[in-house]
């Protein structure tokens, strides 16, 4: 587990080669990471990037495999929501910075240490219900 507070203007490609450093194999993200330069980063440290394609790019070849992990983002949207709800790191009124890290890190443990967590083998094909 990994993460990195950047400021609300931080475009979201520049932390992910920090955040991916100590990983290899197959990262999937959206849209918004699509980056040549990112790509050959990612590749030469072991770590492959999946997305979708966008609207004006040509179609490339993907494995079935690679095409159905995909489409399982939904989880990670699961996971989002379990951390700012049920772990209550989505707080709009924090009085100082160290009470909002504070809040953020007991979050964050609170999810590592939660034994039941969304995964693939326990969610439907719909991405939304729990097994």
């Amino acid at each position: 587990m990994n993460f990195q507070l950047t400021t609300g203007k931080t475009n979201d490609r520049l932390p992910v080669e920090n955040l991916c450093k100590h990983l290899m194999g197959k990262m999937f993200a959206d849209k918004g990471y699509i980056s040549k330069d990112l790509f050959k980063k990612l590749i030469e440290k072991g770590v492959e990037l999946i997305t979708q394609i966008r609207k004006n790019m040509k179609n490339s070849f993907m494995p079935l495999w690679d095409k159905l992990i995909l489409r399982k983002r939904s989880i990670i949207e699961t996971i989002i929501d379990q951390l700012k709800n049920i772990s209550q790191i989505e707080h709009s009124r924090h009085r100082s910075i160290p009470n909002f890290l504070v809040n953020l890190i007991a979050g964050i443990t609170a999810y590592a240490l939660k034994e039941k967590k969304p995964s693939i083998t326990n969610i439907y094909m719909t991405g939304s219900q729990y097994v």
